[in-house]
């Protein structure tokens, strides 16, 4: 499926494969266009292929999308418009796109919401007001991101904390082609 065919798409299926076991995202292009088109680009080239969840809090999110297995962060393409205002929340399995303080630094990382994140949904056009923007949903495997989260986590490579141990692998991402 290319990037523009996906622009017009409601909805786009997403099978992504982890040493942990299947995960089945559903994106809305519908509400989230941009964030959307971005995260089909990288998976058809393969970008999340061999990449972890780096970043695994329970209760509150699993991060990925952005390192090797080796810890060392991926280059990625420009940052993408923050898209927090479009009515998506971000709660319980909710797929949102990671950034930097800064509102509109989103590239590859993205998080899957393992509780209720209101505070991090769009409040104002502010620095600290914007949120994060939420893109999809899981609809298959939230056992295996609960699976995730409560494995245990210490400090590896560049990281302080937060890193599961062991290491949960991004396998492989592919977009799921409309039957």
């Amino acid at each position: 499926m290319t990037t523009s065919a996906v622009a017009t798409a409601d909805m786009v299926r997403v099978d992504m494969q982890t040493s942990e076991g299947p995960i089945v995202l559903e994106l809305n292009a519908d509400k989230a266009p941009v964030s959307v088109a971005n995260f089909v680009e990288y998976a058809n080239d393969g970008y999340f292929d061999g990449t972890v969840f780096h970043r695994v809090i329970e209760g509150f999110m699993v991060q990925g999308g952005g390192y090797t297995e080796s810890l060392q962060r991926k280059d990625t393409r420009d940052p993408i418009k923050n898209e927090a205002n479009n009515g998506l929340s971000n709660v319980r399995g909710s797929v949102a796109m990671a950034r930097t303080n800064d509102p509109h630094s989103a590239t590859a990382q993205f998080f899957i919401n393992h509780g209720d994140n209101g505070r991090l949904d769009f409040r104002s056009e502010t620095s600290f007001g914007y949120g994060y923007t939420v893109f999809g949903k899981v609809v298959e495997g939230m056992d295996v991101v609960d699976k995730i989260a409560e494995l245990p986590t210490g400090a590896q490579g560049p990281f302080r904390s937060d890193v599961p141990q062991p290491l949960v692998v991004i396998e492989s991402v592919r977009i799921v082609e409309p039957e």
